[in-house]
């Protein structure tokens, strides 16, 4: 497998994080999302991934080469193809409120928050560096309210439960995006937690952003 991503991509860390979890291995192709107008763009990687984004997961398919994007899909593809050990709970329910959680981080917060929406804030739109900054603070805010309401109801040691899940592997890079833009996380005792909790393990701790070898 080749996993195309970049050091600091929310979506990329998370597909780094099941990989690990599940541990299997892939090759890690960097894609500079600034460098030279961000490499992206470039028509080699555009037959990859038309959208543009990271990460894209590139594996052997049934009859050919499968190239695979967004970041829910080839972790649930993984979670399919790898099934030993699991990132989603055995029952239909549990798996219902994981997938509710990472899909409130991956679809609500992050998209919102994501480099290509900041900059066509600053570079499109003129909005002033403290504004944007409004904007990322408030989406995190909002979402993490709705968030921690759920885990004090689901939690335990991880965001479902004592293992760690698809939840989890969303929840990590989305604080680290949150403590990055000094967002304040004081109202918010059980993401803190589980945070800290998911970082003493080695998956998450070797798929973090400064461990990685494209990290400048």
């Amino acid at each position: 497998m080749k996993l195309y991503g970049y050091w600091r991509s929310s979506a990329a860390y998370r597909v780094r994080i099941a990989l690990n979890l599940k541990q299997l291995s892939a090759e890690q192709i960097s894609i500079h999302l600034v460098k030279n107008g961000g490499e992206q763009h470039s028509q080699a990687y555009d037959r990859l991934n038309p959208q543009h984004l990271v990460p894209t997961l590139v594996d052997n398919g049934i009859d050919a080469e499968l190239s695979l994007s967004q970041s829910l899909a080839i972790i649930e593809y993984l979670e399919e193809k790898h099934p030993q050990i699991a990132l989603l709970p055995s029952n239909i329910e549990h798996r219902a409120i994981v997938r509710s959680m990472a899909q409130a981080i991956a679809c609500e917060i992050h998209p919102l928050d994501n480099l290509r929406v900041l900059q066509y804030l600053t570079n499109d739109m003129g909005v002033p560096e403290d504004d944007k900054m409004r904007w990322y603070h408030h989406w995190i805010i909002v979402g993490f309210t709705a968030l921690e309401a759920q885990l004090s109801q689901y939690s335990g040691r991880f965001c479902f439960g004592d293992t760690p899940t698809l939840a989890d592997i969303c929840l990590v890079p989305q604080v680290y995006n949150a403590k990055r833009f000094n967002v304040p996380l004081d109202d918010f005792p059980h993401i803190v937690r589980i945070d800290q909790t998911c970082n003493q393990l080695a998956p998450f701790a070797e798929a973090a952003p400064e461990m990685q070898h494209d990290a400048c």
